[in-house]
């Protein structure tokens, strides 16, 4: 889950599997694919490096995870 700000300066997690598409015009709207939007403060740039960060973390906990012996 990544955290986004919506306009009214409400904190919310969003899995970002779920967005179908991003726009940035001039506020940047997430569209998800359940069909719900949601306008947020992130810059489609911030959002970017979130959703990086979030995949580089679920990446880096797997790769932990296959190193650690069986319980």
């Amino acid at each position: 889950m990544i955290t986004v700000t919506r306009l009214d300066h409400a904190r919310f997690a969003v899995n970002p599997d779920l967005i179908e598409r991003v726009h940035a015009a001039p506020d940047t709207t997430l569209h998800m694919v359940d069909g719900h939007v949601y306008v947020i403060e992130e810059t489609l740039d911030q959002l970017t490096d979130l959703i990086v960060g979030y995949r580089a973390r679920v990446l880096a906990t797997a790769q932990a995870l296959v190193g650690r012996p069986e319980v």
